[in-house]
């Protein structure tokens, strides 16, 4: 038992040096950081992402960091502070997407949540949003349109470079908010393209996502009256776990096991200790998603005590984020699967040269066999350790985008909020006062739930 003592340390070790400072917030993190979400707790949320910059994040994941940071910013309403975040974000996404092969190539022996995270397409095309409504919102609609141009050039080059291949290959939450911009600068032709655009891609969501298109008329000039659009941030994004598997090759005995919902770190250390006892398991992981639940599956718009109309689904990001994984699986799999061949060959061969020391330690032959099965031990077991999910994502992005459009006479407006569950019936509201709507304008206006 002493002998095999210094194995199971030097596992644990391996385990803990594994998740250090990888794989992003844990799951509790993201619990939390949406819990002061759902209460409308922007400030709390904001100081708990700052005190978890270095020990939740790290700085391989800076971009998840700017990108939570930016949208619990967008939603208290801090918009300028906001669209900094989002702006370290993106010009860091942009570094990463011209990552050389050869450091690319290095993320195959450990795991992959060894490279800076780069973020998602529709993560990068979500930031280009946020970043527009956050000009709306601070009234500089030129500085909106420049966010619009961006998307469109990003959307072009991913819908030339992946075709066919992926389910997302546009956004037609993007498009549609470009439309909608472009009309109200006065960019009739611009906007007629965009709007244009968005339907086609509402009609691959259809397919893709079961997203049903929305039914807004096309954004021409709002004549005499003014229009509101009303903009509901609903829910929270679904998280990524990770999904492991073992096998044990001493003569093909199959050992699986699943971790489920298990904390990473936990998961890391069982399989580490599984293998090293084991002495010849092989680990295997892959990340996938659960959704959270949360209440709020609609809203309806009062104005003036008059219920007016019902946000419609713009953008499912649940749905897009799990078709998304899918539509990668199988080379993620792939890569696992290689790994796995690698570190069982390196842990074999570090288990040899093991061996080769025990020979010539005292004690007779039980002593040198111990030795050798904590060697065996070791090997498997940090192998083991170092294999783990990559289950990093944009953690505070809601469930779902939903619009309304209203159009109003102009001059001062209440305007109310009332957040319905499935069976319709209201659970919550949230009050507007005094929302000015200017002749022949659009005024926008945000609300997020994540109850």
């Amino acid at each position: 038992m002493k002998t095999l003592q210094p194995a199971l340390c030097a596992v644990l070790a391996a385990a803990g040096i594994a998740a250090s400072g990888c794989g992003g917030p844990s799951s509790a993190s993201k619990k939390t950081v949406n819990a002061f979400l759902a209460q409308r707790q922007y400030a709390q949320a904001e100081a708990y992402l700052d005190a978890g910059k270095e020990t939740q994040y790290g700085k391989r994941n800076m971009v998840l960091y700017y990108l939570d940071k930016g949208l619990v910013q967008h939603h208290a309403g801090k918009y300028k502070e906001s669209d900094a975040s989002f702006d370290i974000a993106e010009r860091r996404m942009d570094e990463l997407y011209t990552t050389s092969v050869s450091k690319a190539s290095g993320m195959l022996l450990i795991n992959d949540a060894t490279m800076d995270y780069a973020g998602e397409p529709f993560e990068r095309a979500l930031t280009h949003v946020c970043r527009a409504l956050n000009y709306v919102f601070l009234g500089n609609h030129d500085e909106a349109l420049v966010e619009s141009r961006k998307v469109e050039r990003f959307l072009t080059e991913l819908g030339d470079t992946v075709g066919a291949k992926r389910a997302y290959k546009d956004d037609a939450f993007a498009r549609y908010l470009d439309a909608l911009l472009y009309a109200d600068a006065g960019k009739k032709d611009d906007a007629r393209i965009s709007y244009q655009a968005a339907q086609a891609a509402y009609a691959d969501y259809e397919k893709a996502y079961g997203t049903t298109p929305p039914r807004f008329e096309f954004p021409k000039d709002v004549k005499k009256r003014g229009e509101l659009v009303f903009i509901h941030y609903n829910g929270v994004a679904p998280r990524k776990i990770t999904k492991t598997f073992q096998i044990a090759w001493n003569e093909a005995l199959p050992l699986m096991r699943a971790s489920g919902d298990a904390e990473a770190e936990d998961a890391r250390v069982k399989n580490a200790l599984t293998a090293g006892f084991v002495g010849k398991a092989v680990t295997v992981a892959f990340p996938a998603y659960t959704q959270d639940p949360y209440l709020i599956a609609s809203s309806e718009i009062l104005v003036d005590d008059r219920p007016v109309a019902s946000t419609v689904l713009m953008e499912d990001v649940s749905a897009i984020a799990a078709k998304t994984l899918e539509d990668r699986m199988s080379a993620i799999k792939a890569r696992a699967n290689a790994r796995a061949t690698i570190k069982y060959i390196l842990a074999e061969a570090a288990a040899k040269v093991a061996a080769k020391g025990c020979d010539q330690m005292p004690g007779g032959y039980f002593a040198v066999q111990a030795c050798k099965l904590a060697g065996r031990g070791v090997a498997h077991g940090a192998a083991a350790a170092s294999e783990y999910a990559d289950t990093r994502g944009w953690a505070v992005l809601p469930a779902q985008i939903r619009m309304a459009r209203v159009k109003l006479e102009e001059g001062k407006h209440d305007v109310a909020i009332h957040y319905k569950n499935n069976a319709g019936v209201m659970i919550s509201s949230q009050a507007f006062t005094g929302v000015l709507v200017a002749e022949r304008k659009r005024t926008y206006l945000s609300a997020r739930t994540a109850q």
